[in-house]
């Protein structure tokens, strides 16, 4: 089942952000073939990222909690707060978005 990670970060975090973020993405990359999307969330300058909203299949939400725990920025405290939901994709994706 796809689990919705929807990760803000706390004020002022933007440095250990950046910081973490090596190593956030190669967390990202051992789950890479059950991510239905992932990416960071953005301030309204479109540059500022200010939390983060992930798509991945677990096979229960036990796990998918357990993945959190363990998950880099999670560990290192940039997240504020945090809430995981099952999702169900029932609209089909569409290509050719632009992606950073």
């Amino acid at each position: 089942m796809i689990f919705i990670f929807h990760l803000l970060d706390k004020p002022g975090a933007g440095e250990l952000r950046q910081r973490i973020r090596p190593q956030h993405k190669d967390y990202l990359g051992a789950v890479a073939d059950r991510i239905a999307f992932a990416g960071p969330l953005l301030a309204d300058d479109g540059q500022t990222m200010v939390g983060s909203l992930l798509a991945i299949d677990f096979a229960d939400r036990e796990a998918a909690r357990a993945w959190l725990a363990e998950e880099p920025f999670t560990k290192a405290g940039v997240y504020a707060g945090s809430s995981v939901h099952a999702f169900a994709n029932l609209w089909p994706q569409k290509t050719g978005f632009p992606s950073t």
